[in-house]
């Protein structure tokens, strides 16, 4: 049996606990704070929390960036000198970054086994694809066979994920994109997903936290059937409290088989702000 190594960009807000449960390697995206000021967005709990504190203050937005393909390579190359015999990459959608891209680029350069899968997905169902992809490896598929196995469970619908955002999708030009869907109300909580195609789409507006955590919720039960078992990744961005309400009312809805709560990450942060909130499912069949 093929000794897989499971790799997952930081965008997919791996659970602490599970990197050393699944032996997934995370590879970090990067912030720019303008200048030469850079930093990795690395799984770390300390460094997360700050970044969270950090981004509230600021006035000027960080742009991010995809890890370059040279990047990849070393990474690659350290993984077989540890005796792996395969490597299976889940990146974040390809339409939200170049990730996949410098993935694909680097694996060309390498004559041994490795698989690039675009997830067409962002945040925690990364993780619980990373989890299903484990147990597939477990089970004997080799990387090919553990592709299709997601690529089938993706277009089926059984990853899915839906996140509220707070206001501050209007702080240093985040809002273009959603003006019109937004307009002018303040205070607003916006809920998005990532569609088929893996484009990152708003869904609903509530004036409030308790509105926004049903309407998430009422989301899911139009792609997965109330009463279906599901596995939750919970996600949030400073707000746990909130994130708990969620699972709370997924938990009146759905055979919930196991949950884990994880923090949402820089990069995706800097996107959709401190104080989101939401989940990412994997149906069961």
């Amino acid at each position: 049996m093929e000794k897989v190594k499971i790799v997952v960009d930081s965008t997919g807000d791996m659970p602490f606990e599970w990197i050393e449960l699944l032996d997934v390697e995370t590879i970090p995206l990067h912030i720019l704070w303008g200048g030469a000021k850079t930093e990795k967005d690395i799984r770390d709990e300390n460094e997360i929390t700050d970044f969270w504190a950090r981004i509230k203050r600021t006035e000027k937005l960080p742009t991010t960036s995809q890890p370059t393909p040279e990047e990849f390579s070393v990474l690659y190359n350290r993984i077989f000198e540890k005796g792996y015999d395969a490597i299976f990459v889940i990146t974040i959608s390809s339409k939200l970054s170049g990730t996949y891209n410098s993935a694909r680029v680097a694996a060309k350069k390498h004559d041994k086994p490795i698989e690039i899968w675009d997830s067409r997905m962002a945040s925690s169902p990364l993780a619980l694809a990373a989890f299903r992809a484990k147990e597939l490896a477990d089970a004997g598929k080799n990387i090919r066979e553990i592709k299709e196995v997601l690529e089938k469970e993706r277009n089926e619908k059984q990853f899915l994920a839906f996140i509220y955002v707070n206001d501050f999708l209007r702080k240093g030009g985040r809002v273009s994109r959603f003006q019109n869907f937004v307009g002018t109300i303040l205070k607003l909580r916006v809920a998005v997903y990532v569609d088929v195609n893996g484009e990152l789409l708003p869904f609903g507006k509530a004036s409030g936290s308790s509105r926004a955590q049903r309407m998430i919720c009422r989301k899911l039960s139009k792609f997965i059937p109330k009463g279906s078992s599901v596995k939750l990744a919970m996600i949030h961005a400073d707000n746990l409290k909130e994130c708990r309400k969620i699972e709370e009312i997924l938990n009146e809805h759905y055979n919930v088989l196991d949950r884990v709560y994880t923090p949402m990450g820089k990069v995706l942060t800097s996107h959709l702000g401190p104080l989101s909130a939401g989940f990412g499912v994997y149906w069961v069949k």
